[in-house]
């Protein structure tokens, strides 16, 4: 995927799209991070949740380019394509979130959060999340139409509510089963800040 990527941004120089480049870019940052939290942290990144993380980056970036040969990208010509990166990259930010929230009630004694907590809680911190992006969607896509070069578009209000809902549903797949799968990732948090809060 990362070589992918490359040959993604290659093509945004070629056709001189500033929203290819940068979302590029920003995928082949995101495909750095397994290995780095791994590497430098500890936090166990087996091969399903790398591809999962590098996955949700790599679609998005995909999505602004398209098919090859055409200036048409997958977010205008495919109705799903914008649903389906919403639901996948919301799933990574509620894994996030859900993985930081059960290591703190196992790390901290005074805090105990009932598993309906924690659902709700994920649910509301994609929500939360979503909003941000779209405000940020909004306020780029402005930016974009003033300079000429936009890297991220609006698709109107109703797009907005649309994909505040896959985001939603993002957040129920990870919030129901999250400790199947990061069971580990949460170990390995919980133990970081065990190791950390130990006096020296």
């Amino acid at each position: 995927m990362e070589l992918s990527l490359i040959g993604l941004l290659f093509i945004g120089l070629d056709r001189g799209n500033t929203g290819i480049v940068v979302n590029a870019l920003v995928a082949l940052g995101v495909a750095q991070l397994p290995p780095i939290l791994e590497r430098d942290y500890g936090i166990p990144m087996d091969p399903a949740l790398t591809l999962w993380i590098t996955a949700a980056a790599f679609l998005h970036a995909l999505g602004t380019v398209g098919i090859p040969g055409t200036q048409a990208s997958f977010y205008r010509n495919l109705w799903w394509w914008d649903h389906l990166t919403h639901a996948l990259s919301s799933s990574v930010v509620a894994a996030a979130g859900y993985a930081t929230v059960r290591a703190l009630d196992e790390h901290y004694e005074g805090i105990d959060l009932p598993p309906k907590f924690v659902f709700v809680f994920v649910l509301l911190f994609v929500v939360a999340f979503g909003v941000l992006w779209e405000v940020l969607e909004f306020v780029i896509g402005m930016v974009g139409e003033l300079t000429g070069g936009s890297v991220l578009t609006q698709y109107g209000l109703g797009d907005t509510m649309l994909d505040l809902v896959f985001d939603v549903i993002g957040g129920i797949l990870v919030a129901t089963w999250g400790t199947a799968y990061l069971s580990d990732v949460v170990g390995a948090l919980t133990d970081r800040m065990d190791g950390e809060s130990e006096p020296s």
